[in-house]
């Protein structure tokens, strides 16, 4: 897969493509949908397909402070992308001047001049240009003035008929339920960061953690001590009982997120790692005595033993 960053990376001489748009924070299974329709409506024309994404999230540019919580890092959501068979990934950096581009000069500029255009795949709920002015009947007319197609991908759900959106999994994160975000991303939801010093609490108490610094908009799950995976220390992921919160039994007051993992003794520190969340085991608890607190670690380890072995 080729990846272009910035409004001319297109190569002059790409040829025509079949193009879908969005900002596929998680890249979920309806965004899984989408960009799998477009691969294939590439692959029946002779063509090739490109997904056409942002950076930063519009959100913070059209009203800054109001970034959400980022799924995927951009890393992460490349390497989804190219999973599902996409030819080319376009990152547009997105700036002000962008947000104000009307919607047929985005289409234009961007589908038509840079892109070209055979085939646009969108959703149904799929808006562009100033003031999201754009939509997809919009969209249809102005593919139909400057050569090209549109095809409407229909939104995707679940059996609560809940549709899959990135929305949807950062309210299943915010809240915990970790398990309904792994069913509309179709795999666990992963955190990613790099190992720093904390502490040392945990190697006082006899289980030492890897001290995870993640990056700043990262959607770490609700607080509470989760079962997951940690991945990308050696080829194979390793089991790990994560505490996420402030260690209120010591009166903590930064968030954290800390990963004890299960048979491994090693050093991690200053490996980029990620975790992905399996399950909720319990919320988080101050207790009275720092006993009680490694009586239920022990229960925390074997709890998430016991269902990663199953799984």
């Amino acid at each position: 897969m080729q990846r272009w960053r910035g409004w001319d990376a297109a190569p002059a001489d790409w040829g025509r493509s079949v193009v879908t748009i969005g900002v596929f924070d998680g890249v979920h299974r309806g965004h899984q949908a989408t960009i799998g329709h477009a691969v294939d409506r590439a692959r029946e024309l002779g063509l090739r397909s490109v997904v056409l994404t942002f950076d930063p999230h519009p959100s913070e540019v059209v009203r800054p402070g109001s970034h959400p919580a980022v799924l995927t890092s951009a890393s992460r959501k490349a390497e989804l992308v190219e999973q599902l068979g996409v030819d080319a990934l376009w990152v547009l950096p997105f700036t002000p001047e962008l947000s104000r581009l009307p919607a047929p000069e985005f289409v234009h500029d961007l589908l038509v001049e840079r892109a070209h255009a055979a085939v646009v795949v969108v959703g149904g709920n799929f808006r562009f240009g100033h003031r999201a002015a754009g939509d997809v009947a919009l969209l249809g007319r102005l593919g139909r003035r400057f050569g090209f197609q549109v095809t409407n991908a229909p939104l995707v759900g679940g059996q609560s008929a809940e549709v899959f959106s990135s929305t949807h999994v950062r309210a299943c994160v915010a809240a915990g339920d970790v398990a309904a975000a792994a069913a509309a991303l179709g795999r666990p939801h992963r955190l990613e960061g790099v190992v720093v010093r904390g502490d040392q609490r945990g190697r006082e108490l006899g289980f030492p953690t890897a001290n995870l610094l993640t990056e700043r908009y990262a959607a770490a799950p609700a607080d509470g001590v989760y079962a997951a995976w940690l991945v990308g220390h050696g080829p194979a992921p390793l089991m790990a009982a994560v505490s996420v919160g402030t260690n209120p039994t010591f009166s903590g007051v930064e968030r954290r997120v800390e990963a004890f993992v299960l048979d491994f003794d090693g050093d991690l520190y200053g490996e980029r790692l990620a975790l992905d969340f399996v399950a909720r085991l319990r919320p988080m608890v101050a207790y009275d005595e720092v006993g009680a607190l490694v009586d239920q670690i022990r229960v925390d380890v074997e709890q998430t033993r016991e269902l990663l072995a199953d799984g």
